[in-house]
């Protein structure tokens, strides 16, 4: 779903504002904490907000409403993705009706100005829903990945898939199930197809994994108390430009703490100099489209 309003920003850098795991509803959901998020991204003033599911804590329509109604006080083009805790007791309704479908594909093209100084044409992100309902373990299956493959049909573009499970395991989370279950079959998509960054939320930690010049990046909880450890709640600031994607932790006492930087430039080489051959993945059975 997008919401919101663009605002037609003229600097070169293209940032968008992640958020994850609100929890509108759970006991330790912050309404300040929740309120002061909402002031420093409208602030910030991104090209774009994601929010990479649970929403919700239960699924329950006032729920969803509540969330609707904090998200509706953002600035920015909004793009939102169920999590697990949204698909309990039949919430993929409410979120349908208040929020839109749960796949979905989001597009701005840049102007010449902007375009040459990101080298690239535009910005894609494409929405998957990996809830299932009533369980924690995520799925995508390899029914949407032709659908997937068919929204990156600007090879040009900054390439951004939102989805709420992770695709690789997060550090601190525990030893219960956190990666999709299909993140084996989904992965070599992803990298066939060139995305660069995968932004996912589910277990409050924020982290980041560079795979073969993809960036992974993993979310914290944007106002729930649900944390972990020494893990304070957060959301994170994706800054891009022609030469690199630098993620920012935004964090409740203020800080803006530069966690990742990914370079742009040197992604080419990075997929030279490791290269799994079509001979391989034929001769084991592994499609490559």
């Amino acid at each position: 779903m997008t919401t919101g309003r663009g605002d037609g920003i003229a600097r070169s850098a293209l940032r968008i504002a992640q958020l994850s795991s609100m929890r509108c509803g759970d006991v330790t959901f912050d309404e300040g904490l929740m309120r002061a998020v909402i002031e420093r991204v409208n602030r910030l003033g991104p090209d774009l907000v994601v929010v990479v599911g649970d929403l919700t804590e239960a699924g329950f329509r006032w729920e969803f409403e509540v969330a609707a109604g904090w998200l509706g006080g953002l600035e920015a083009e909004t793009v939102v993705v169920p999590g697990n805790h949204d698909a309990r007791n039949v919430g993929t309704v409410h979120y349908r009706q208040l929020f839109g479908d749960r796949f979905s594909r989001y597009r701005t093209a840049f102007d010449p100005w902007r375009a040459d100084r990101l080298a690239a044409t535009g910005l894609t992100v494409v929405a998957v829903d990996s809830s299932q309902p009533d369980l924690d373990e995520g799925h995508v299956g390899r029914e949407r990945y032709p659908w997937i493959r068919a929204q990156f049909d600007e090879p040009a573009d900054v390439k951004v898939l939102m989805v709420h499970h992770h695709l690789m395991a997060i550090p601190g989370t525990g030893r219960d199930l956190n990666v999709i279950t299909d993140a084996g079959d989904l992965l070599p998509v992803l990298d066939e197809i060139g995305v660069d960054v995968v932004l996912t939320g589910h277990r409050h930690v924020p982290y980041f994994w560079g795979l073969n010049g993809m960036l992974l990046c993993n979310s914290g909880t944007t106002a729930s108390r649900r944390t972990r450890g020494l893990v304070p709640p957060s959301w994170n600031e994706l800054q891009i430009d022609a030469s690199t994607i630098k993620v920012f932790l935004h964090y409740e006492d203020g800080r803006r703490e530069l966690s990742v930087i990914r370079s742009r430039t040197t992604r080419a080489r990075i997929r030279e100099a490791f290269h799994v051959t079509g001979d391989f993945l034929s001769s084991n059975h592994i499609p490559i489209a």
